[in-house]
């Protein structure tokens, strides 16, 4: 293969534990691979941005990728990394939460391509809904024995009552085993030699591989594990999670304004490790990003370039112009302007927390002098006094334009028909919604 997938990955610091071999066999020949997904919702948040980037990377190096999306594995719940069972979702949920994912999966990798390494999509409840109990039992857990499945970390945990562990059911016991079959079947399908998945699926994975190895008795059968690290922030805190949860790929859950927020905020030391997970750019693009950001930190160089990567290739190159002009609308020349060109949800977003008031239209068509709009109509201000001072101090203005005392608001003022902005100093903004 003219691009090495592992040497790639690993200066990315995307490699946890590899298997050996497999390097070797990704250097060899075009190989196909899997990565599954969980469909404990209907859609992904950015906690499964990793492994769709490394199905990207592997057909950019010119292999096969297989999303498989976990539809009889979600109906069990995975026990790695958990300190509990898991509430089971009910067959209604659990379709809709496929479907959802599949519809994400697809922006990221072409199912229709005609390639030689073209995508695939799969869904594990396909080939798992007909298997009997006692077939699976006499074929599959005959393989692995209850010693092996024991040593596995994530069953450890729930067993030795680490973590506030519960112990672990029979039915999330069998998860690792359907795990398994699900890489024998995918091997026998489509000939897949490798799944891939974060650290923590490192024992679901090797299950994998051993039951490749068994139920292929005679045959000279191979099967790798590849996995990388889980993310972390470097202050401790749980990375993908803001202070309204989740941060998702869908701009209905999580705004495209909010998503590139998320990285724009990023620390100085998660963007210089994040900058080579979640992007494609090369190493000497790379290398001399954090150079110049070195050389002077306050322009956020970093954040900038990885807020806009990750928001175009997430969202589109519109999106992720739309998120900065809003970014930058605060500190826009023409803010009046630039204002009026935002939709009502990313103007929203943009002064989420800011304090509000209504007004009734009327008032504003007939004209609101500026103390009645700082404290009688809206309790921006405890009085008019206060209202009165700011105006004599020439601190107030009303969309980003100083005024004075005799203003009147009117409809003229209007954003989206809707909306004021007043302000009092540079650190008090208000939203007057007129409704």
């Amino acid at each position: 293969m003219a691009n090495n997938l592992v040497e790639e990955l690993r200066w990315r610091g995307m490699v946890h534990d590899i298997m050996p071999g497999t390097e070797d066999q990704l250097s060899k020949e075009m190989t196909t691979a899997y990565i599954g997904f969980d469909p404990t919702s209907d859609a992904l948040h950015i906690g499964s941005l990793v492994p769709i980037i490394l199905l990207v990377h592997l057909e950019k190096a010119g292999h096969k990728p297989i999303a498989l999306v976990g539809g009889a594995t979600g109906m069990i719940g995975d026990p790695s990394g958990k300190s509990d069972e898991r509430n089971l979702l009910d067959e209604a949920t659990l379709n809709r939460n496929v479907a959802g994912i599949k519809n994400v999966l697809s922006r990221f990798l072409d199912f229709d391509s005609t390639a030689k390494n073209a995508p695939v999509l799969v869904n594990n409840y396909d080939w798992m809904k007909n298997f009997s109990f006692i077939d699976f039992a006499r074929d599959v857990g005959k393989r692995i024995t209850v010693n092996y499945m024991m040593a596995k970390d994530s069953v450890k945990k729930r067993f030795s009552g680490e973590e506030g562990s519960i112990g672990m059911s029979f039915t999330e016991f069998t998860y690792q085993l359907i795990q398994g079959y699900d890489f024998y079947h995918l091997y026998k399908e489509y000939n897949c030699l490798l799944q891939m998945g974060g650290s923590d699926q490192w024992g679901n994975i090797t299950t994998g591989t051993e039951l490749v190895r068994r139920m292929n008795v005679g045959e000279e059968a191979k099967a790798y594990a590849m996995t990388c690290p889980l993310i972390t922030k470097a202050d401790g805190s749980k990375f993908g999670k803001s202070e309204g949860g989740n941060i998702w790929l869908n701009a209905d859950k999580t705004s495209v304004y909010k998503f590139y927020q998320f990285w724009l905020n990023t620390s100085d030391e998660d963007a210089e490790k994040y900058i080579k997970i979640f992007t494609f750019l090369d190493k000497e693009t790379i290398d001399e990003l954090i150079k110049t950001h070195k050389e002077n930190p306050g322009f956020r160089a970093l954040q900038k370039k990885l807020a806009e990567e990750v928001t175009t290739f997430v969202h589109s190159k519109e999106d992720f112009e739309t998120a900065e002009k809003a970014s930058n609308i605060l500190f826009s020349k023409s803010f009046k302007t630039d204002i009026k060109t935002l939709d009502e949800n990313t103007f929203l977003d943009v002064f989420e927390g800011v304090p509000q008031a209504t007004v009734k239209r009327e008032d504003i068509e007939s004209g609101i002098d500026m103390i009645a709009a700082l404290s009688a109509k809206t309790n921006f201000l405890n009085s008019n006094g206060e209202a009165r001072r700011a105006l004599k101090e020439n601190s107030v203005s009303v969309n980003k334009e100083k005024v004075k005392e005799d203003y009147l608001l009117t409809v003229d003022d209007l954003i989206n028909d809707k909306y004021i902005i007043v302000n009092k100093g540079k650190k008090n903004t208000y939203i007057i919604v007129v409704s």
